[in-house]
């Protein structure tokens, strides 16, 4: 392999498909691997969370000596949503600078990806590359796809098995909603019977499915997954359990440069806030956005302290209703009412939730529902008909789901979960189901499979009986 390997024209660098690749330091890392016989793991980013859930990949390659790249998709790319690779102190060596809309993201790394591996495959062709690529993103469905369809290899899926359920009680959400509907509503939820429901969110829904069809290795945080990807007939001695890397990200996070209590004083004067983080596409539609704003002065008038994040989809939703001045003028109304953007640094948002302050999080996110079984302080309220973390409600009784299906059914669903003792012990006294030092499973896994020269795709013959071919015929 060298130096005029890597100026290959193999990967394109044209005006409008820029990319930026550290040449010189893979080629290195490559060389590394291929002396010492190692597969070289390439990381793939995306999006904020992407940034934290992934960095305990690094600490235990680093740790256990395995070659990494780090690359990003560069779809969160200003300083405020990919603040997350300065505070790990995670360093890209390839930036492919996607941008657009869904469709213009996809098609844009799809025929990036592509043109990566074949690139890799080119010059290390005795060193096997793997992409972990992270969750439900849409990174991970499209690095799957196009690496799977590029050089017929699969990719390790962390997170994998992601799939959406809802209780048998939500179907039957109708009125009145009176204290007693709300009392077996929220508590049928722990015992319920679950069903699949693929429909949300979306995209994610699609793009754990896509990825998981492109994976050759499923790293499950929970028993639940697993038995969906068994259900989903993938190879059983390729799917580990091996819990949520989140939990590590936890551990791992550098205390933050300013405090949240020096940012935004004002959180100091309440202990009970419920914090509001709101941003899926499914509920940025009028029916369950406008239920969420209406419902919003209503607990304020309660007295409830509430802070709203307003995030990017936030504001264009907003906007787009002609209510962003209306949600400002609640500041200047409600002493109890913070309105902030996004909050930059992790270690920030992992601080609030230990300070004793925020009661509640009312969320569309899936990584909180992770993060808030971890740290009890904080109980988690899920705004959604169905949830890819079910296991936090069933198994867990760290959550609950609250559907926006009416301005009448959030606000009662929330203040009876406000007024619960009961509930609320029950939520901060649940269990913790997402184990530790999740990072270095995954990396000792892979470990073994490099040591026993695993193939990071089988043909019938190989994955039935373990017979070798003589040679991998590229060309096929």
């Amino acid at each position: 392999m060298t130096k005029d390997d890597l100026n290959s024209d193999i990967i394109p660098e044209v005006d409008w498909l820029p990319a930026k690749i550290q040449r010189e330091e893979i080629l290195k890392i490559l060389n590394k691997a291929e002396q010492e016989k190692k597969w070289v793991i390439l990381l793939v980013v995306g999006t904020k969370p992407d940034f934290y859930k992934q960095y305990p990949i690094i600490y235990w390659a680093n740790k256990l000596d395995i070659p990494l790249i780090l690359i990003t998709t560069g779809q969160h790319h200003d300083s405020l949503l990919s603040y997350g690779l300065t505070e790990f102190n995670m360093e890209p060596l390839i930036d492919l600078q996607i941008r657009g809309n869904l469709f213009q993201k996809g098609s844009d790394l799809f025929y990036k990806m592509g043109n990566l591996a074949r690139w890799f495959r080119k010059v290390a062709p005795n060193v096997t590359v793997l992409p972990i690529p992270h969750g439900d993103t849409l990174s991970a469905a499209i690095t799957a796809s196009s690496w799977f369809l590029s050089i017929r290899q699969g990719v390790g899926q962390n997170e994998a098995g992601l799939r959406s359920m809802a209780p048998n009680i939500i179907r039957r959400i109708k009125p009145p909603f009176n204290q007693d509907f709300c009392k077996e509503f929220l508590t049928r939820q722990w015992d319920d019977e679950w069903f699949v429901i693929r429909n949300e969110p979306y995209p994610e829904q699609w793009d754990t499915f896509v990825c998981a069809a492109g994976a050759s290795y499923f790293f499950a945080p929970h028993q639940i997954n697993v038995e969906h990807l068994l259900r989903e007939r993938y190879p059983k001695d390729r799917i580990i359990k091996v819990g949520n890397s989140v939990v590590d990200a936890i551990d791992l996070h550098h205390k933050p440069k300013e405090s949240i209590f020096d940012l935004y004083p004002a959180l100091d004067d309440y202990s009970n806030w419920i914090r509001i983080d709101i941003h899926r596409r499914e509920n940025l539609g009028p029916r369950r956005f406008l239920s969420l704003v209406k419902t919003i002065p209503k607990l304020l008038e309660k007295g409830i302290p509430i802070i709203w994040i307003e995030l990017n989809a936030t504001r264009e939703s907003l906007q787009h209703y002609g209510l962003r001045e209306e949600v400002l003028k609640w500041a200047e109304k409600y002493k109890n009412f913070q309105f902030t953007p996004l909050w930059q640094s992790y270690g920030n948002v992992i601080e609030f939730w230990k300070s004793g302050k925020c009661l509640m999080e009312l969320t569309d996110s899936g990584s909180i529902q992770e993060e808030l079984n971890e740290l009890h302080q904080t109980f988690c309220c899920t705004v959604r008909f169905s949830t890819d973390r079910p296991e936090t409600i069933f198994d867990a009784h760290s959550n609950l789901l609250v559907p926006p299906y009416s301005e009448e059914l959030l606000f009662n669903l929330v203040e009876y979960i406000m007024n619960s003792d009961s509930l609320q012990k029950s939520m901060r006294t649940a269990k913790k189901i997402y184990g530790e030092n999740v990072g270095k499973k995954i990396i000792e896994h892979l470990i073994q499979e490099m040591n026993c020269n695993a193939k990071t795709f089988r043909w019938t013959h190989q994955a039935l009986y373990d017979l070798p071919d003589e040679e991998d015929l590229d060309y096929l």
